[in-house]
């Protein structure tokens, strides 16, 4: 595919890599929106727990998804998930169970393929900062400005813990690193960032030297 009109700024990387909120100050400093793709598989997660689905069940998965209706919608800069008209509060969608079964329900296939399309079609609604885990590799492997926010396994696991999340840092990485569908690596062209000893800030101003020396 072949870069959009609109500009798509993508940053990915590892869980509590701190992508998010890099990618939320680089929307606001740019004014573009932001798209947190990781929200749109953790609704789906939700959704499949709530349903009491064994994580395993790839197939029982699938037909689940074709009876969801989910809607993305714009909200002060930002893009909200709708499951069946319900917009989950992030305690839903960043709860312990959903932290253990996202990973589980993003190497599904049809999952990523309809959440994919969706998030591509985005691009209709202006510029964009998206940040997840194959952005640059997958959802928009044209776009001219990728990011890669990486950090240590050690640095990453206290950023969670300091969150007050429990969940395995490196499961989660060797889960979505090694899935068949669209893994997590760098992506081709992407500037790696490791922020394990930089500020937020000085990370942000990186980006944002990166994409307006680019202009």
């Amino acid at each position: 595919m072949s870069e959009p009109a609109s500009q798509v700024i993508a940053i990915d990387g590892p869980a509590a890599s701190g992508k998010s909120s890099v990618a939320k100050r680089v929307a606001k400093a740019l004014g573009y929106l932001y798209v947190n793709t990781g929200n749109m598989y953790r609704a789906v997660s939700w959704a499949v727990l709530d349903q009491g689905i064994d994580l395993q069940d790839a197939e029982a998965i699938t037909r689940l998804l074709h009876t969801l209706q989910i809607e993305f919608v714009l909200v002060e800069g930002h893009v909200q998930v709708l499951v069946n008209g319900r917009a989950l509060t992030d305690d839903e969608l960043n709860s312990q169970a959903v932290n253990g079964a996202v990973s589980h329900v993003a190497k599904v296939a049809e999952v990523r393929a309809r959440l994919v399309d969706e998030q591509r079609a985005l691009v209709s609604h202006g510029h964009l900062v998206m940040e997840g885990r194959d952005i640059g590799s997958i959802v928009f492997p044209d776009t001219s400005l990728k990011f890669y926010i990486d950090a240590s396994e050690e640095v990453r696991s206290a950023r969670r813990s300091s969150q007050g999340h429990a969940d395995a840092v490196a499961l989660r990485d060797k889960i979505d690193s090694t899935r068949k569908n669209a893994p997590l690596i760098v992506p081709k062209g992407a500037l790696r960032i490791d922020s394990s000893d930089m500020t937020l800030e000085q990370v942000v101003q990186q980006v944002l030297d990166v994409v307006r020396a680019a202009r």
